[in-house]
């Protein structure tokens, strides 16, 4: 690698990193990865297409999940690319810009996922509470504000990290310790100050995922509440049973994400293998269960699903 002797920003260049250890089977062991990518953008497109097509879909629930979906697709073409590049074509260089712009999507997908599920929890806490007016309540122009102040915060939140970049001196040739450009990386390879960058980073994380996660804990606890002030037990189990779902994708986004902060903390360098792994499962982990938790858990998934191979078959006979 080049040192900060001969530091440079626009014309600096990344080398990604595969499976430390495992270089001549990283073809085999990517497969695995490029499997769980492809069912991940086939899952998420089919839930978009079903609830983009079904009449019966157009709940405030499952346009949140479709908002979802979409986030997740966005995560795939982030870093799908990147990873074919690297464990097939065994291209590891990444320029500068285009390591910038794809740090800047991935965090501001994630970023979107995140706001997602916090407005998915809302929905859930109204239609517990006041499910009689559950439609008045969450109208889908209502809806589309949510969806585009979601939008606008991950935006405007990402939006510093690639410029205050370019303010940083790197060498030539840096080394990055995942297959994908993220922020932090990015930042403990500079060669000058940036205090500035880690501030405005902590900042973003605080301000999307840090404040989302709050928000959820409160709204399931406000959630609680109202169950336990149903009288019936038989209510209280429905009700609780209509969040499932959502709390099973909840923990599978942000279980990863604690985990990776965890081995960040330790000694990553003696864990060099699991560390890129956790960044893989990171961001591989959610677009891949989330379709498969609503199609185990939502009925009317299901039979959107069974409506949709029925009229094929019926197509081709």
């Amino acid at each position: 690698m080049s040192s900060c002797n001969n530091s440079t920003s626009a014309h600096s260049t990344f080398l990604l990193t595969g499976f430390p250890g495992l270089e001549a089977s990283q073809h085999w062991v990517s497969i695995p990865i490029n499997l769980v990518c492809v069912t991940s953008i086939v899952g998420n497109g089919i839930i978009l297409f079903l609830i983009r097509t079904d009449p019966a879909l157009h709940e405030p629930m499952y346009i949140f999940l479709s908002m979802l979906a979409a986030s997740d697709l966005g995560l795939c073409a982030s870093t799908f690319p990147t990873t074919v590049r690297l464990f097939w074509l065994g291209a590891r260089e990444l320029p500068f810009d285009l390591c910038a712009a794809q740090m800047f999507f991935i965090h501001a997908f994630t970023y979107v996922e995140s706001g997602v599920l916090l407005a998915m929890a809302f929905d859930r806490f109204i239609a517990i509470r006041d499910p009689l007016h559950y439609a008045t309540i969450l109208p889908h122009s209502a809806m589309a504000k949510v969806g585009a102040a979601i939008l606008a915060r991950a935006v405007l939140l990402n939006l510093p990290a690639p410029v205050l970049l370019r303010r940083l001196l790197f060498p030539q040739m840096s080394e990055l310790s995942h297959c994908y450009c993220l922020h932090c990386d990015l930042v403990g390879l500079a060669c000058s100050d940036t205090w500035v960058n880690s501030f405005v980073g902590l900042i973003s994380i605080l301000l999307s995922l840090g404040l989302d996660s709050s928000l959820i804990m409160l709204s399931y606890v406000l959630i609680l509440r109202t169950v336990l002030a149903i009288a019936a037990p038989g209510e209280r189990l429905k009700a609780l049973n209509t969040c499932v779902s959502h709390l099973c994708i909840v923990f599978i986004f942000y279980l990863p994400k604690l985990g990776l902060s965890v081995l960040h903390r330790m000694e990553k360098h003696s864990y060099p293998a699991l560390a890129v792994l956790m960044a893989n499962l990171h961001f591989l982990v959610p677009p891949f269960m989330n379709p498969i938790v609503y199609c185990i858990k939502s009925k009317q998934i299901r039979q959107g699903l069974l409506k949709r191979f029925q009229q094929k078959r019926v197509d081709v006979s």
